[in-house]
């Protein structure tokens, strides 16, 4: 790959180092956050029942004071109908005290309504309260029993940080950009590596996506130096260190030489069977090649000669004699 994208997999193997250790914090914290997230939960509860508790005491006094002010009232009336001089007035008051006994009994009703209500809120606010100081308690213990590992996960990460950097200050500018940009998406996986499914196909998928590329994207990534990205997310796509030329690759096999067939081969030479046939005839190999080249030419020359002396011999006609 070229220093581009060698630089943009450093950055992301940094990236995911340092992602990981901030995972792991989390981890560590989660439970400890929750257990914060149902403290903070029960003592916002707790006042928003306080709250309503003042609330509906204070309408209870409310309604006290108005049921002492009709009673009041009724007694007011029951006098005044008692000094009626004639019966139209005695009627009239009657009326009147009967009206205000019918608004007694319902402000009555409302407020023996309203006093349930305020027993119950009462009881489930000490049950909130209790609650409370026991997930209160138990928090504290949480908190207590991870800070040295929070401690030692916070060194870690404050070790990686500085090696992301100095890998995002490797990179150029547009291809940052692009980076960060893929991260936020893709929660910090702004790349994915290629994989070879099949050992003898040349066949490419994403890893992440699962999806098939294109057969020159090995060659791309390997030769060039530019970005190239997944047709079906948009990530950055890179090559893995597991997946080398020699397996990235395929080369066929050679073919083999054909077999050669027991009939297209010569015919054995006679083995020499005797040892002195075999002494006999390497003393003449030896004996022709120490000779003179000019004499063995000349007796090469004279054998040629007497040999065809001897075949004109043999084909001449036999003759007569004269008589």
């Amino acid at each position: 790959m070229g220093p581009t994208n060698q630089a943009l997999v450093k950055l992301f193997l940094a990236d995911k180092a340092l992602r990981d250790a901030q995972a792991r914090l989390d981890a560590v914290t989660k439970n400890v956050r929750l257990q914060e997230r149902k403290v903070t939960d029960l003592t916002a509860r707790e006042a928003v029942s306080k709250t309503e508790l003042t609330k509906l005491q204070a309408r209870a006094g409310e309604l006290d004071l108005e049921i002492k002010s009709r009673d009041v009232k009724i007694e007011s009336l029951r006098a005044q109908q008692a000094q009626a001089q004639t019966n139209r007035e005695y009627q009239a008051h009657l009326v009147q005290i009967n009206t205000q006994k019918v608004d007694k009994t319902q402000i009555e009703e409302e407020a023996l309504a309203l006093l349930e209500r305020i027993e119950k809120l009462a009881a489930d606010a000490v049950g909130l309260l209790v609650q409370r100081d026991q997930e209160s308690a138990k928090f504290g213990t949480m908190r207590s029993e991870i800070d040295g590992r929070v401690v030692d996960l916070n060194t870690e990460i404050d070790a990686l940080r500085p090696a992301r950097e100095e890998a995002a200050a490797a990179v150029p500018p547009k291809a940052l950009v692009i980076f960060d940009r893929l991260g936020e998406r893709y929660e910090g996986e702004s790349m994915e590596g290629i994989d070879k499914p099949h050992p003898k196909r040349e066949e490419y998928i994403a890893t992440v996506c699962n999806i098939d590329l294109t057969v020159d994207v090995y060659n791309r990534l390997h030769t060039r130096d530019e970005l190239v990205f997944c047709s079906s997310c948009g990530r950055i796509l890179y090559i893995p260190e597991d997946l080398t030329p020699q397996k990235a690759v395929h080369k066929p096999k050679e073919k083999k030489a054909p077999r050669i067939k027991k009939s297209d081969l010569a015919a054995p030479v006679a083995l020499q069977t005797l040892a002195s046939s075999v002494v006999s005839s390497v003393d003449q190999d030896v004996q022709e090649h120490e000779r003179d080249p000019i004499e063995a030419s000349e007796d090469a020359a004279t054998s040629e000669a007497s040999a065809d002396d001897a075949q004109s011999t043999s084909t001449e006609p036999a003759t007569t004699p004269n008589s």
